[in-house]
């Protein structure tokens, strides 16, 4: 398969592909990268200098959260870091499918950790008028196929399970999460021989301040009591009797729907994923979460098992977005968030975890695929992750 890349793009995404590995480090404080700031006028030879890596290898936890674009939950995600213990002993790493000067200035501020960036290069913005972009000779969504292949659209052979037409701004979301994925395990050079885990966080995420002690509590916890665990989760969707259960965790069968936020991974755990690159590259639901479902009783050795944080230390503030219509209101999930913190203040910071329940594990299957990813490009593509350099 073959992409065009225009040439107003090539500064950019050569700076993309130079700097992923090593570039944005500092001994704390982490550069402005202000070289996004205009239009380059460099041509396609020419080679951005990037700023020197850290070299040594880094065995602490490292945090790698997405970021699309919502700078105010960007902010409010910052700001809980912030007031996190221990946080300089974390690598935080921002995985962008989209850049603004805003967005940059956010992450710019981030002088409590060590930083990097890495960039998505087959998102929207680098491909607005083509594949994997919107590219005008797709077929529109909701056209019957037998009138799609008389319109001669391109992809009117692959409409998905409902019938329906790709629409990138939906299939973005399973391209980026399943390529960062890969790019931090495989791509990124400093952490080349890192033994610990990874933690996943989006950004409209806001982390109690004693996440990072919990979550080495969890990892201690894990070794002694369930090697077998595939995924430690520190988020979940219900505060309900948050002070009562600040010390305890449970065992239970990973789903998609419960167990998909805040999720920390060993490289084991990774390594099983991407010998599912097919399945999951084909499986048509445009959600990254329902497809690693479908995973869990279709090709992984052994159903997940989760060990979860029963008072989340990882809340979900966004209610904007992809799946919802709704105005974004930051401020107001912030204070509700924060009155809870707040209510249960005296209890965080755990000197010790219980395991309160430990269910056996059972294969659960997603109950309907969503569609969205019928599209053989979106396929191929996907499956290209790993063998790209």
């Amino acid at each position: 398969m073959r992409f065009r890349i225009y040439k107003r793009k090539v500064f950019i995404l050569t700076l993309v592909v130079l700097a992923c590995g090593f570039a944005f480090w500092s001994s704390g404080k982490q550069k402005k990268a202000d070289v996004f700031a205009k239009e380059p006028e460099a041509g396609r030879g020419s080679r951005p200098q990037a700023t020197p890596g850290l070299r040594r290898p880094y065995n602490e936890t490292q945090a790698e959260k997405v970021v699309h674009n919502r700078p105010e939950y960007l902010k409010l995600l910052v700001e809980s870091l912030r007031k996190v213990k221990g946080i300089e002993n974390i690598l935080l790493i921002f995985s962008h499918d989209y850049w603004s000067p805003e967005i940059n200035q956010v992450v710019a501020s981030v002088n409590f950790c060590q930083v990097l960036q890495i960039f998505f290069p087959f998102s929207i913005q680098l491909y607005p008028h083509e594949f994997p972009g919107n590219d005008p000779k797709d077929c529109p969504r909701d056209i019957p196929k037998k009138d799609a292949l008389k319109l001669g659209c391109i992809n009117a052979e692959y409409p998905d399970s409902f019938g329906h037409y790709r629409e990138a701004r939906f299939s973005q979301t399973k391209h980026h999460w399943w390529w960062k994925l890969h790019f931090v395990w495989e791509r990124v050079k400093v952490l080349k021989d890192h033994s610990g885990l990874v933690l996943l966080i989006e950004e409209d995420h806001y982390l109690s301040p004693d996440f990072y002690h919990v979550l080495k509590m969890m990892e201690s916890l894990k070794s002694e009591q369930c090697p077998e665990c595939d995924i430690l989760s520190l988020g979940t969707y219900s505060h309900t009797g948050y002070s009562s259960k600040v010390n305890k965790v449970e065992v239970k069968v990973w789903k998609s729907t419960e167990h998909n936020m805040g999720m920390a991974m060993y490289r084991e755990t990774y390594q099983k994923l991407i010998q599912c690159t097919d399945i999951f590259c084909t499986y048509d639901d445009y959600n990254w979460d329902w497809s690693l479902q479908y995973l869990t009783v279709n090709c992984l050795p052994t159903f997940w098992k989760v060990m979860m944080s029963e008072a989340p230390r990882i809340f979900h503030a966004g209610d904007c977005g992809m799946h919802h219509k709704k105005a974004c209101m930051p401020s107001s999930q912030k204070a509700k968030i924060e009155s809870v913190l707040q209510s249960s203040s005296n209890q965080l910071f755990p000197k010790m975890l219980f395991v309160n329940k430990k269910q056996p594990a059972g294969g659960l299957s997603p109950h309907v695929k969503n569609g969205g990813w019928g599209d053989i490009r979106d396929h191929e593509l996907c499956k290209s992750y790993p063998r790209l350099q």
